[in-house]
């Protein structure tokens, strides 16, 4: 029993040793499987929140021209407004085809009635006249809108004053905020929403290269039968190809993390506010591994049921919706942490994830749940591969 045990783990290091030596033999397919996630992912995420970041601060601390539609019904509002860095402008012929057209992000329009209404000491009208569903009107809008709201509370609170009544009596309750988010997970939570998807995707494609070669593009090269006519058993087989695309995952992963850690130093605040201490990237690895097995496993299996690389690589297109799903859904509903997910593939990673942007302490029973899970998945997808290439007619190709 000793010797055929060592028989297969000199079987599955031989096939690993031939895949990696294979897969280094194509440089441009090497390069890409290495380097194409470390370098794309990080200046992807990191260049938009540094885009985001100029964005905001231009739209925030620059002078804001807003077209005034009845500015001289207003005066003492307009003046207020540029005290804010806000600067009326005359409204073009056409305000609502100008905001369509997005030549205007914002504008005002003054009641009619606004100097009788304020004389007589009722509501004067002001409308904020925007399109709501383009985001590049979203800081401007909040910004007229804080400003007019700072206006209405200085006029109302001079005018009790004005009749000998205390403003506090119009402000029963002191209704204050104390927020318990730590600060670590406030800076993370820009980011929570992108991170999660980049990294799963990335790992869980990381070893796809070489396994699609290895499995369905020797069968299509002829070149398998020869190495399943070997005494080697099916299980050494599939464990040195899975073993060998592992490697290559972990390396590109790895170059991933470094990258990620070299870009939020490196970027905007947003960016550099990111967790990226060593613990905090070792987390990650140990989240991301599991990952990386499972995605390996039904990469195999797949490509074992694939005649060409053409065709395994045809389910790249709906496996690559898969990582999605957990963010999509929490984005448009989101659930309460609970036990279970982290035993679900994708939502556990997602979430754990999360947990590491947040700096959140994980229980024991998580990381638990998570690994005996993770584990037997990919020892599902492996026997389901093991059988698969227990399958003569793997060999012929065609």
């Amino acid at each position: 029993m000793n010797a055929r045990r060592f028989d297969g783990v000199s079987a599955l290091w031989a096939v690993m040793r031939k895949e990696l030596l294979d897969i280094s033999r194509d440089r441009r397919t090497l390069a890409v499987a290495l380097l194409l996630g470390p370098l794309l992912y990080p200046l992807m995420m990191f260049g938009m929140s540094t885009l985001a970041e100029k964005r905001m601060r231009t739209q925030m601390d620059g002078t804001l021209e807003v077209p005034v539609v009845g500015a001289e019904r207003a005066p003492n509002l307009v003046a207020f407004l540029a005290t804010q860095g806000i600067e009326a402008t005359a409204p073009p012929a056409n305000l609502d085809v100008a905001i369509a057209d997005q030549r205007v992000d914002v504008a005002l329009e003054i009641s009619p009635s606004f100097a009788e209404d304020w004389h007589a000491g009722r509501a004067a009208g002001v409308d904020i006249v925007s399109d709501s569903t383009r985001r590049n009107a979203d800081v401007p809008t909040a910004r007229v809108r804080s400003a007019l709201q700072a206006y209405g509370q200085q006029v109302g609170a001079l005018r009790l004053v004005a009749r000998g009544i205390d403003p506090g009596v119009v402000r029963p309750l002191g209704v204050g905020a104390r927020d318990l988010a730590s600060e670590e997970a406030k800076r993370g939570v820009m980011l929570s929403f992108l991170l999660p998807y980049l990294l799963v995707l990335s790992t869980f494609f990381g070893g796809a290269y070489l396994i699609i070669d290895a499995t369905a593009g020797e069968r299509e090269r002829q070149s398998l039968e020869p190495l399943l006519a070997t005494p080697a058993a099916r299980g050494a087989i599939v464990s040195g190809k899975m073993a060998a695309a592992c490697v290559l995952g972990v390396t590109s992963l790895l170059l991933i993390l470094l990258a990620f850690k070299g870009s939020a130093q490196m970027a905007g605040d947003m960016a550099r506010m990111l967790d990226v201490r060593w613990t905090a990237i070792a987390k990650l690895l140990v989240v991301l591994l599991p990952m990386l097995v499972i995605g390996t496993g039904l990469f195999t299996f797949l490509a074992s049921t694939a005649k060409s690389a053409k065709e395994a690589q045809s389910h790249m297109t709906w496996l690559m919706l898969l990582p999605m799903v957990p963010t999509f859904v929490l984005m448009v509903n989101p659930v309460k942490t609970e036990l279970w997910q982290f035993a679900v593939p994708f939502l556990a990673q997602n979430q754990l994830i999360l947990k590491v942007i947040r700096a959140e302490p994980i229980a024991p029973e998580v990381w638990a749940v998570y690994l005996l899970a993770s584990a037997a998945l990919a020892a599902a997808l492996w026997l389901a591969a093991v059988r698969r290439y227990g399958q003569e007619r793997l060999a012929v190709a065609g």
